[in-house]
């Protein structure tokens, strides 16, 4: 595997280093990790559009109050 160096300031190592789950695992490893995090936590467009609309809904005040549901659905609050 071909490697390369990158240059990053200081800090940026100091907290590269506290992400670590280990002494041994290397920087690529946890660039990585982070890498694979967070395109898992994008959304899809659909989900953004569901959202969207969740929003639209709320600011038109199409929302039902949370007692209500409860009620509906035989749920006890607490």
């Amino acid at each position: 595997m071909e490697k390369t160096t990158i240059q990053i300031n200081f800090e940026t190592l100091e907290r590269l280093k506290s992400l670590k789950n280990s002494e041994r695992q290397s920087y690529d490893e946890l660039l990585n990790s982070l890498i694979n995090n967070c395109e898992e936590e994008r959304l899809s467009e659909e989900e953004i559009n569901e959202i969207q609309k969740g929003l639209e809904d709320v600011k038109k005040g199409r929302v039902y109050p949370i007692e209500v549901v409860a009620r509906e659905l035989g749920i006890a609050l607490k």
